[in-house]
């Protein structure tokens, strides 16, 4: 028959240093309840009979364990770090643009103590949020103004919203794109109140089509940047000169969603060689308002970005909605860290996405054999280096291959689909991609310090 009188009561358990460190890292309330829920499993264990409880200290034992094992579950974070091997550089579901180490240093000086972010220091009173990074921005870009929202389509949204609610915007059918997560221009400028005109067909507009599309009701036209697709074969796109002149003899504005957020400052560097439209080019030829991403191709936190005109931008900067869409002091923090790399020349090494566009794969093959070296001395594991293609990613030079070396790994007893599924359960996870049936690690974009994690990562994988 049962002996439940082997349970000990909650209090008793609390009273060991096993339970008292939970209590001590979880908290009294959440380790009680744990502690319940774990001496209820025991107790229809001990029922079922399919466990060995012969003594109480066999079962004050497994009551702490199931207690742990469940606080552990409840205080995981969701949000983790991950070892990105896949070899996409602005990867949108790992968190686009890792920060440079300027950026995390400079968040870590704003958080930690009270910050600027509305007070004007000088004169001792109430100051404004939006005025941070602009000076930055402007410099960088050449635009007179500039404004930051909280991602680039909070930024279409807000332009629009701010310069054609009520009135027509026009768009070539070709630029009415869907990127990821489902933002569609067509339903961002319904939410702004601006109201579409559409003009050219999917493959082919041209500057007349914008030209006879323009009335009394037209606020601007709009320019959207492909982004994550090209239509190639019989097409035609006018030049934005061509666009900008036509809306100039009609004295509408020019707005250009450019996404990736290219700004162009360093000829011949690898982010000039994606063909990404720069935002100061733009700007020269005569757009009035361009937005574009913080978190791409640029390398800094989730930011929407607008530049242009200081009336068209002091037009969004007092609009309703951008109180709704602004940033906080973190992301300040991080973008004019950012900003201020580019700004002393030190972008291309000390930006991470500007590093990892600029790696070879020549340098990236010499890292690939160190760790290939090492991984081949743990039992059961085979790696083979092959060539082969990294991606920009985030919706950034689509189409654009970045040769590479990838790493090929295989481990003795599972199928790539087991290996990969694996690589996942690691801490932190290793997130791969499989190619032509085999796991491949791209260390494009891996960190010079986790290629020497790998090893002993995937040496924790056993059967």
């Amino acid at each position: 028959m049962p002996d439940f009188r082997l349970i000990p009561s909650i209090e008793f358990l609390r009273q060991q240093p096993g339970i008292q460190a939970l209590e001590s890292r979880f908290g009294a309330d959440a380790t009680v309840n744990a502690l319940r829920h774990a001496a209820a499993a025991v107790r229809s264990a001990i029922a079922a009979g399919d466990e060995d409880f012969s003594t109480g200290t066999v079962v004050t034992t497994r009551i702490e364990s199931i207690a742990e094992a469940e606080l552990r579950r409840a205080f995981h974070p969701s949000l983790q770090p991950v070892i990105n091997a896949t070899g996409v550089i602005i990867h949108t579901n790992l968190g686009r643009a890792p920060l440079a180490d300027v950026a995390i240093e400079r968040i870590a000086g704003i958080a930690r103590g009270y910050s600027s972010l509305e007070y004007d220091v000088g004169r001792g009173a109430r100051g404004r949020r939006d005025i941070h990074a602009e000076a930055l921005l402007c410099r960088l870009t050449g635009a007179p103004a500039a404004v930051v929202a909280n991602n680039n389509a909070a930024a279409t949204l807000l332009v629009l919203a701010a310069l054609a609610a009520g009135r027509e915007v026009i768009v070539s059918r070709g630029e009415l794109v869907e990127i990821g997560g489902g933002f569609r221009v067509p339903d961002v400028m319904a939410q702004s109140g601006a109201l579409l005109r559409e003009v050219g067909t999917t493959n082919k507009t041209r500057a007349a089509d914008y030209a006879a599309a323009i009335s009394d009701r037209t606020a601007l036209i709009l320019r959207v940047h492909p982004s994550n697709f090209r239509i190639e074969g019989f097409t035609e796109r006018p030049a934005l000169a061509e666009v900008v002149a036509v809306a100039r003899t009609f004295s509408v504005l020019v707005v250009e969603d450019l996404g990736s957020g290219h700004l162009g400052l360093e000829p011949g560097s690898a982010t000039s060689r994606l063909h990404e439209p720069p935002v100061g080019e733009s700007l020269a030829t005569g757009v009035d308002v361009c937005c574009f991403s913080g978190d791409k191709l640029l390398g800094g936190p989730q930011a929407g970005i607008i530049v242009g005109r200081a009336e068209a931008i002091g037009r969004i900067r007092r609009h309703p909605l951008m109180r709704a869409l602004r940033v906080d002091k973190l992301t300040y923090a991080a973008l004019e860290a950012t900003l201020l790399e580019y700004a002393a020349g030190r972008a291309s090494v000390s930006v991470p996405v500007q590093r990892m566009l600029a790696a070879t794969a020549e340098e990236i093959r010499a890292r690939a054999e160190t760790v290939a070296a090492e991984i081949s001395r743990l039992d059961g594991w085979r790696v083979e280096l092959r060539s082969g293609a990294s991606a920009v990613g985030g919706g950034s030079a689509p189409g654009v291959a970045l040769p590479t070396c990838l790493m090929a790994i295989e481990k003795s007893g599972f199928t790539a689909d087991t290996l990969e599924a694996r690589l996942r359960d690691l801490t932190p996870p290793l997130v791969a991609r499989i190619e032509d049936g085999r796991v491949v690690l791209d260390l494009r974009t891996v960190t010079l310090e986790e290629d020497a994690r790998l090893p002993a990562l995937l040496g924790q994988i056993s059967r």
